[in-house]
């Protein structure tokens, strides 16, 4: 297909899926503004009237058993306190400033369930565990499972680790700087490389302060994989400060997104995609949203959104699980960071974020000869290969945003260990029916294999509901990964 002579680059469809995106943003934007204006009562009508439309689809209610009662109080819960509260678990709260001067707020879960601490805010002389979100996520992904045996921070809690919670700038709990208002425009002026610049080495730098202990370990889940992989890549020193590093569904370079019309505007200029979403954070309104409709037909909404842009079907997902978590899948992010992650994927390299956006592409023709294929510039990229941490891959086989060929070529040859899961997809990774048996005792043996002291450490778990496990035994229903080349295993 011909291009066309504006902005070279793209093609005849790329243009038309900016237009179309551009417009279903701006009718986003616009009934959100409407709906900001509108008194409760209007808005408890249209979440009635939600409801109603589904029961008409679905069948009439039915008295709800223990189980839906329990993720209908995990989908109710408004912060990371009342979700512990619901499984027993009492936390801190602990504030960073980062060197730049944002405040981040972070979690900790220092005891076991019903284990009381006269002296909070202290060292609990065990092994730390540093858990760390993915992108439009915060800390609260990590404790809003419908069973406390499937979750990581608690059964680590369990365990005897010290465990910590992190959050980037500009999510939920971390909304604050002591330069800007996060009602400006410099506030969100944020990409990965701050993440990995400051929040996270400023994160460890404070957790360690507090434990006085030498080191930790990071398990990440996504995004949060990323900013590790960013942050001990030019941090040479912080390798010595992590001692293991386990990487849930990691993310480095993903080949693209499903939906054609993302794609395009992925293909775009980031210049385009701050035209449509502005320059601050991205999908502010989804709170709105979730206010509006009845659970589980946002529950609907976002699966059916899930599989149009990356094709995930859901399926190891209960439905009561899909019900309690994605009322806290969403927080905000800046646009900028969103918009780092199309140029890595555009440009299929694990880069740092590229402020020459407006630098021309050469194209060839018939009329034009050949370029060279030698630029004038290229962004510079993390160097992950100079990560000497141990590192841990888990990822599913059927998750469209892990591509572990291209990241092992990325990563170091020795101290990096694979598993693959089969049939899992990205979120089932964290919120997955069988994490308990194909995940997390993966998880537990990397650390205790690498952390400080492990005989420090429970041997087995008593989680909340009666659950005893002995994670001992890494034997799971899951099938091993094959060993792959350059990789030990």
């Amino acid at each position: 297909m011909a291009r066309l002579p504006l902005l070279g680059r793209l093609r005849s469809r790329d243009y038309a899926a900016i237009i179309v995106g551009a417009l279903l943003v701006a009718f986003e934007a616009v009934l959100t503004f409407v709906i900001s204006f509108l008194p409760k009562s209007v808005i408890q009508w249209f979440y009635d009237r939600s409801r109603s439309l589904f029961h008409l689809v679905v069948g009439p209610p039915v008295p709800k058993s223990d189980e839906q009662r329990l993720a209908e109080r995990i989908r109710r819960a408004e912060d990371f306190q009342k979700l512990c509260e619901i499984f027993g678990y009492e936390h801190e709260e602990h504030v960073v400033l980062t060197k730049d001067g944002y405040l981040l707020g972070l979690h900790r879960l220092p005891a076991k369930r019903g284990e009381v601490r006269d002296h909070p805010g202290v060292s609990t002389r065990k092994p730390v565990v540093y858990l760390h979100h993915g992108l439009l996520m915060n800390s609260e992904g990590w404790v809003c499972l419908t069973s406390s045996e499937r979750s990581v921070a608690f059964t680590l809690a369990e365990l005897g680790f010290d465990v910590w919670l992190g959050n980037n700038r500009g999510n939920k709990y971390s909304k604050k700087s002591i330069h800007h208002s996060p009602t400006s425009r410099k506030f969100w002026d944020y990409s990965m490389d701050d993440f990995a610049w400051h929040d996270i080495p400023d994160s460890i730098e404070y957790i360690l302060k507090v434990t006085k202990e030498p080191s930790l370990s990071y398990v990440g889940f996504s995004q949060g994989t990323a900013q590790a992989f960013a942050a001990l890549s030019i941090h040479p020193p912080l390798n010595e400060k992590v001692n293991v590093f386990v990487a849930l569904a990691p993310a480095m370079s993903p080949a693209g997104l499903a939906a054609r019309v993302v794609d395009g505007l992925m293909k775009a200029s980031p210049t385009l995609v701050f035209l449509v979403f502005g320059r601050k954070a991205i999908m502010s309104s989804v709170p709105t949203w979730q206010a509006l409709l009845y659970p589980p037909l946002y529950s609907a909404v976002i699966t059916g959104s899930l599989t149009w842009l990356f094709n995930w079907r859901c399926h190891n997902i209960s439905s009561l699980q899909k019900l309690a978590a994605f009322a806290h899948l969403y927080s905000t992010a800046s646009v900028k960071s969103v918009v780092h992650w199309f140029q890595i994927m555009r440009n299929a390299k694990f880069q740092m974020y590229d402020d020459d956006v407006q630098h021309v592409t050469l194209t060839s023709s018939r009329r034009t000869p050949r370029p060279s294929g030698v630029t004038a510039y290229a962004p510079l990229r993390f160097p992950t290969r100079n990560i000497f941490s141990p590192v841990v891959l888990l990822y599913g086989d059927c998750d469209s945003l892990v591509d572990i060929d291209a990241m092992l070529r990325e990563l170091p040859r020795k101290n990096v260990r694979v598993r693959r899961l089969h049939g899992y997809e990205h979120l089932d990774v964290i919120w997955g029916e069988n994490v308990h048996k194909d995940v997390i005792p993966h998880v537990v043996s990397a650390l205790r294999e690498h952390c400080v002291d492990p005989a420090r450490l429970e041997r087995s778990v008593k989680m909340t509901n009666g659950f005893d496990a002995n994670l001992d035994d890494t034997t799971t229903t899951n099938t091993p990964a094959e060993p792959l080349s350059g990789v030990d295993y």
